[in-house]
C-alpha cells in the first residue's frame, strides 16, 4: 500500500512539472513559418504598429508598412532556404527568440522581441545580422 502512494506522488510531481513546461509560452508558429517561407506579408501580421527594425545597413524604427516594405526587399535580395528557432524566452508580457536563417546568399542570425498588446503577442524589434560563425 505504501509503495503505491509513492508511484503516485511521483506521477503526480511528473504530469505537474509537465504541464509547467507545456504551459511555457511559445512564440506565435506563423513567425516561424513567415520567416522561412522569406513572407513579409504574412509575417507582417505579426508587427506591431511601430517595429524597431536593424536589418543590414538600416536601422531605425518604421511604421508597419514600411517594415514590411523593407523585410521584403531583404527577403527577395536573400531568398530563404531555411529558418530555425534556436532559442526562446519569456519574461513578464515579453517574449524573444532567436534563430538561424538560411538563404542563398548566407546565413543570418535573427532576434525578434514581442509584446502583449490587448492580449495579443506582436513584434516589437527585429534584428537580422550575418552569422559569422558565432
Amino acid at each position: 500500500m505504501k509503495s503505491s502512494g509513492i508511484v503516485t506522488a511521483i506521477l503526480l510531481t511528473f504530469c505537474t512539472l509537465t504541464g509547467n513546461a507545456q504551459d511555457q509560452p511559445q512564440i506565435p508558429g506563423g513567425i516561424s513559418i513567415a520567416i522561412k517561407a522569406g513572407n513579409a506579408t504574412e509575417l507582417s501580421k505579426y508587427l506591431n504598429a511601430t517595429v524597431e527594425l536593424l536589418l543590414l545597413d538600416k536601422e531605425d524604427f518604421y511604421k508597419k508598412n514600411v517594415a514590411e516594405t523593407i523585410l521584403r526587399d531583404f527577403f527577395n535580395e536573400y531568398q530563404t532556404k531555411d529558418f530555425t528557432i534556436r532559442h526562446q524566452g519569456a519574461k513578464n508580457d515579453a517574449q524573444y527568440a532567436i534563430g538561424n536563417l538560411k538563404t542563398e546568399k548566407g546565413d543570418f542570425r535573427v532576434y525578434f522581441l514581442l509584446k502583449k498588446i490587448d492580449q495579443e503577442l506582436l513584434i516589437h524589434q527585429i534584428r537580422i545580422e550575418p552569422d559569422n560563425g558565432r
